[in-house]
């Protein structure tokens, strides 16, 4: 039960900061509820992916300079990328549900993967976590199980309460939460990109 809890509030924090992925899946969300969750769901799924691949022992390869120098990089274009794409769309106010396909769906899914994996911050959050549950003793798989059911119950959660709120947030209102939304993304981006030429030998 307590490797359960710690693993649930360790879940929460990764899960609950104002981060890229939040910005994305609130700013989704006044659109369309579904595809938030599915922006949600492509996030945990990268979790899952570098928790089962710290698991296996590969800590030491994302430990390399060049790994994570290249995640930088293409992190940080990827960032630049999605905030010129809601700034391009800040006019939308909201989509029905029947604009979205299947195809829809699966690329904002493919989006909430691709920002979460390419990004050297989550490397680093599981690698710590990796080594909190380790010298805590903690049990392995269950720490996980809570972890993961956190970051579930958040992106279902956080989205539906923004989804249902859409009503008393005017178009003017949605305008510039997309602009926000944007400098924001735009702001982590160029971030990352300082970081990574401030570690760079010339």
């Amino acid at each position: 039960m307590l490797s359960f809890f710690e693993g649930f509030l360790l879940g929460l924090g990764a899960a609950v900061p104002l981060g890229p992925i939040n910005i994305l899946i609130m700013n989704e969300a006044i659109k369309e509820y579904k595809s938030a969750v599915m922006i949600g769901l492509g996030a945990m799924s990268s979790d899952v992916i570098y928790l089962f691949l710290i698991m296996l022992g590969l800590v030491a390869f994302f430990n390399q300079y060049y790994v994570l120098n290249s995640l930088s990089f293409f992190g940080a274009i990827f960032l630049i990328y999605l905030a010129y794409a809601i700034f391009k769309s800040r006019n939308e106010r909201q989509k029905t549900s029947s604009i979205y396909k299947k195809s829809s769906y699966s690329k904002l899914y493919i989006k909430g993967l691709t920002l979460t994996f390419v990004n050297p911050y989550s490397i680093g959050f599981w690698l710590s976590v990796s080594g909190f549950v380790a010298s805590k003793e903690l049990e392995m798989f269950v720490t996980l199980f809570g972890m993961l059911s956190a970051i579930a119950l958040w992106i279902i959660i956080m989205p539906y309460l923004v989804h249902k709120s859409k009503h008393r947030i005017s178009s003017r209102v949605s305008y510039w939460i997309n602009i926000v939304s944007a400098v924001i993304l735009l702001g982590f981006g160029l971030t990352m990109f300082l970081n990574l030429f401030s570690q760079m030998e010339f």
